[in-house]
């Protein structure tokens, strides 16, 4: 244990807020699992709690290798993965997957070993990186929107573009956080403007397109016309059954809650271990328990800050900020379904929720982070030891000799 500790550089802080959200995510996770268990397999939950350690393992041994590359690098890797990431799209796109007449493509099944994986979710943290080490190289130079169109929103609008169809609401949780990386990067206000009143009218003419020819590709465009009326006009459909399981786990919560393991609604929510689990976890563990874990993940955004603060140039902050603050974003959200404040998203919890891709790409992120964290740990580090080189003079000549 000594040597693993003596090996995990970058900010300790960040390192236990994600080992306590990953080790809480047990309890809710094993809980939840039952509803699946039960329609799915012979009622043993325990596969399911070893299925959710296993990712977990895979997800931090992912963040270990990540935060020992220098940083910089991602640079170079974000342009090589663009189009990796494309690809990976197209090929998603391409099963035309659809469940009840919507299109449901967002996993592709890894050749010989059987495990699925959603590519949005790594596309959207290759996105970020490269959005970032764009906004930094022109960072001091006037630049043209016609200059930034290729470069800067090309990638941006593709990627967009084949994660729309499937999946509206990550499509929408990456455009917002580009959005948000581009203004926080100094491009300015008047470029954004044209890009969000842009976006906003190729949306509308997908939409009309989609209803005006339904059959020619799978879409869900039905899908978010419905969890939105529903929102608004509280009428009766699945969506709404879920929101109303999920407010009647958060009511039988109260203060305290239920107990771990003594949730009902667990057996009534069809995602009760994903998008839904933070309306269980109030249920077992009360109001004290889904706001201890809103503050967790309120302090990972303080300390994304201070990160990013801290870091030495450019694309180390607008790099912590754009990988990181969706982490939060989309804890948040995840909430907000659960106490009926946003439309049903989809969206899991991170680092609770189970699910593989989900928690990889997370730690993925995390791992980004924790690299740019360290080498300000390794500057100071330098730092004292030639300071404690120039009070030394022997030390000095030793090196020199």
């Amino acid at each position: 244990m000594t040597i693993v500790l003596k090996n995990i550089k970058g900010d300790k802080v960040i390192w236990a807020v994600a080992a306590l959200l990953a080790l809480f995510s047990f309890l809710p996770v094993y809980s939840a699992s039952s509803n699946l268990a039960y329609l799915y397999g012979d009622g043993d939950t325990f596969s399911f709690l070893i299925k959710h350690f296993a990712h977990l393992v895979l997800g931090f041994l992912i963040m270990y290798g990540v935060h020992k590359i220098p940083y910089h690098y991602f640079k170079g890797l974000s342009i090589i993965m663009i189009p990796v990431v494309l690809v990976l799209l197209l090929a998603t796109m391409a099963q035309n997957t659809t469940v009840e007449g919507a299109n449901a493509s967002r996993w592709i099944r890894v050749p010989f070993v059987g495990v699925t994986f959603q590519t949005s979710t790594l596309a959207a943290v290759v996105l970020m990186a490269y959005v970032a080490r764009y906004l930094s190289k022109i960072k001091d130079q006037k630049v043209s929107f016609k200059e930034s169109v290729l470069p800067l929103w090309l990638p941006v609008f593709l990627i967009l573009m084949l994660i729309l169809p499937a999946n509206f609401s990550t499509a929408a949780i990456v455009f917002s956080m580009v959005i948000m990386l581009v203004f926080l990067g100094g491009y300015p206000m008047k470029y954004i403007a044209t890009i969000l009143g842009s976006s906003f009218l190729v949306l509308v003419f997908f939409m009309l397109f989609a209803k005006a020819f339904p059959g020619m590709f799978p879409n869900r465009v039905d899908t978010w016309v419905s969890r939105i009326e529903n929102f608004v006009d509280e009428k009766d459909t699945p969506g709404d059954y879920q929101i109303e399981r999920a407010k009647i786990a958060i009511a039988r919560g109260g203060i305290i809650g239920t107990g771990p393991g003594k949730s009902v609604q667990r057996n009534f929510l069809p995602q009760s271990s994903s998008d839904f689990i933070y309306a269980i976890i109030i249920e077992e563990w009360g109001f004290v328990g889904g706001v201890f874990l809103m503050l967790l993940y309120m302090f990972l955004l303080f300390r994304l800050v201070v990160v990013a603060h801290k870091s030495e140039d450019t694309f180390g902050k607008l790099l912590v900020i754009g990988v990181g603050l969706p982490i939060v974003f989309q804890a948040l959200i995840n909430m907000g379904v659960a106490v009926e404040l946003f439309p049903v998203t989809g969206q899991t919890l991170p680092l609770i929720s189970s699910g593989g891709t989900s928690i990889w790409m997370t730690c993925l992120a995390i791992g980004i982070v924790l690299s740019v964290s360290s080498k300000r740990e390794m500057s100071i580090e330098q730092e004292l030891l030639d300071s404690e080189n120039e009070e030394n003079p022997l030390e000095v000549l030793r090196e020199a000799v």
